[in-house]
């Protein structure tokens, strides 16, 4: 793990009977809970510390002794606490579900999901084998919808609080072995909520090819982008995690959208599915539909659609070139996809 992260870490306490094992690195600590069994199935808690990624890349650009995290970074991890908080539950978002914040180390400790990200579980669907670990690695069309369903669900909840998730992608998206989601990656909601807006230098880092064209042209942003990039996470479902614009450079995504040119619809994909991808990517934010009628499309399109054929794309998905076609850091992709 360490090897694969590119992460120096000590182990400090643990043992195969311990609940807690304490893990060190610089002068941050992490707590990692083993999975517990809730519900009749597996969740596996485990640890997103922001400050303790930032630390990281703060060694690699500056090398060297590193100066205890500031008050600003400080205040800023217990903000990002109080707004997990703020939001409450929902079932389709990651929760919080403990914290410390009382004494030093400060953690947080967020729910993750078994299997793991919903692209790595879209990687996996392309492989010649029906389960994993007795996890079953197939979809079908009715399922698209129903994945697609709970992440408006989530969608819906963000904007009954005046925000916006800023990044939807399948890599953002834990699922869980009965096809639960859970939205998850929440940085610039958080941001939006703090600060009432995002930084351009934020929104730098997000992938250009799920923006809408408003978030392109740096403009105001808001839920409909969501509604944007949601039309694309279609596409990556029914694609089994191809990357998007697969034919154009990232650098030249906003003159193709600017030519009123959108993807074309994949042999997979259904006409009933596409005509809903089309609606998400109209170049006016105000004639898309908002997450609510969205969720009504497509659970009228899921009545209608096929729950026996299973997807089937032939080619395996290589992260370094998929990272170079999608524009993200393959350093960014999880490394469960070359597990399995």
């Amino acid at each position: 793990m360490g090897e694969k992260g590119h992460m120096n870490r000590m182990l400090l306490e643990c043992s195969l009977s311990d609940k807690l094992c304490i893990i060190q690195e610089q002068q941050y600590e992490v707590v990692i809970v083993p999975a517990l069994l809730v519900g009749g199935f597996l969740i596996l808690l485990a640890i997103i510390l922001w400050l303790f990624i930032r630390g990281q890349r703060s060694q690699q650009q500056h090398p060297g002794p590193q100066e205890p995290a500031g008050l600003q970074e400080v205040q800023d991890f217990v903000g990002r606490i109080q707004f997990h908080q703020y939001l409450g539950k929902h079932k389709n978002l990651v929760q919080l579900e403990g914290c410390c914040t009382e004494r030093l180390p400060l953690y947080m400790v967020l729910e993750d999901v078994t299997p793991g990200d919903l692209l790595s579980f879209l990687w996996t669907c392309r492989r010649d084998v029906m389960t994993v670990d007795g996890l079953l690695y197939d979809i079908t069309e009715k399922q698209i919808y129903h994945i697609g369903k709970q992440v408006l669900l989530a969608l819906e909840f963000l904007q009954e609080k005046q925000l916006f998730h800023g990044d939807v992608a399948a890599r953002n998206i834990l699922i869980q072995s009965d096809l639960t989601a859970k939205l998850c990656g929440l940085g610039l909601a958080y941001e939006l909520h703090a600060q009432g807006t995002i930084s351009p230098a934020r929104i730098s880092t997000i992938p250009v090819k799920w923006l809408a064209p408003e978030r392109l042209l740096q403009r105001p942003a808001s839920i409909r982008g969501d509604v944007w990039s949601f039309g694309i996470l279609l596409y990556e479902m029914v694609t089994l995690g191809a990357p998007p614009y697969p034919e154009v450079p990232p650098t030249s995504i906003l003159q193709h959208l600017q030519r009123g040119k959108i993807m074309k619809r994949p042999s997979s994909c259904t006409h009933a599915m596409y005509s809903i991808m089309k609606s998400c990517w109209r170049w006016s934010e105000d004639s898309r539909p908002l997450p609510g009628e969205l969720r009504l499309h497509l659970e009228a399109a899921s009545r209608a659609s096929n729950d026996k054929a299973v997807l089937q794309v032939p080619e395996l998905v290589v992260p370094e070139l998929y990272a170079d076609v999608a524009g993200i850091r393959a350093k960014s992709l999880s490394y469960r996809y070359s597990v399995l």
